[in-house]
């Protein structure tokens, strides 16, 4: 980034996260430039102080500042089920839904080999230890429904299944205000072969 100016190189760096474009990345500099140096100097502070301030549950593997995490110290939580996904993003996202009151367990990716993302990355084994200390009946599989969230699920099940715990998985199929006519082969065969009875 040598011969650039501190607006292009902060320009570079906003533009390497996740769905920001360059534009989106030049417009976030310009307004970070704009406000007063109290908010660039707290910005930077908490970005300096992330890694410190952040780390994973010993438990669970969730993002947290206290080790266990307030979901798994919450002794008012369902602990007899643990909902599995992806990303700590994810558990935020179910939370938010307010309909989950159990527990959860963080892979930390899926199974990828394409990637280089092979069962032995992820921290199944330290889910399949939580169900061999007792207490779960259930486990949630929310992973995405792609062709890697897929495998990690077949993945999971028969060992799952082994330590006699019930296995399910997200309903997935056409969104609430959705138009079949707009819809995908692979959202309606999965809708069809989810559908519920009224």
């Amino acid at each position: 980034m040598s011969g650039l100016n501190a607006i292009d190189r902060l320009t570079a760096l906003l533009a390497r996260l996740p769905g920001i474009g360059k534009k989106s990345a030049a417009r976030m500099a310009y307004h970070i430039l704009e406000k007063d140096r109290t908010f660039a100097a707290s910005l930077a502070g908490e970005l300096s102080n992330l890694h410190t301030a952040i780390r994973r549950c010993s438990v669970c593997g969730n993002f947290t500042e206290e080790d266990p995490c307030p979901i798994c110290a919450d002794t008012g939580r369902d602990a007899s089920i643990i909902c599995v996904v992806e990303r700590p993003q994810d558990v935020r996202v179910i939370e938010e839904s307010r309909e989950f009151r159990g527990l959860f367990h963080v892979l930390g990716g899926l199974i990828a080999p394409l990637e280089g993302v092979y069962p032995g990355d992820l921290s199944i084994g330290k889910l399949l230890s939580r169900i061999r200390a007792g207490g779960v009946a259930e486990v949630i599989l929310a992973l995405n429904p792609t062709m890697e969230g897929d495998s990690t699920s077949l993945y999971l099940q028969k060992p799952l299944k082994e330590l006699g715990v019930g296995v399910s998985r997200l309903a997935t199929g056409i969104p609430a205000g959705g138009d079949l006519e707009y819809s995908d082969r692979l959202t309606l065969s999965r809708s069809l072969r989810g559908r519920v009875s009224l």
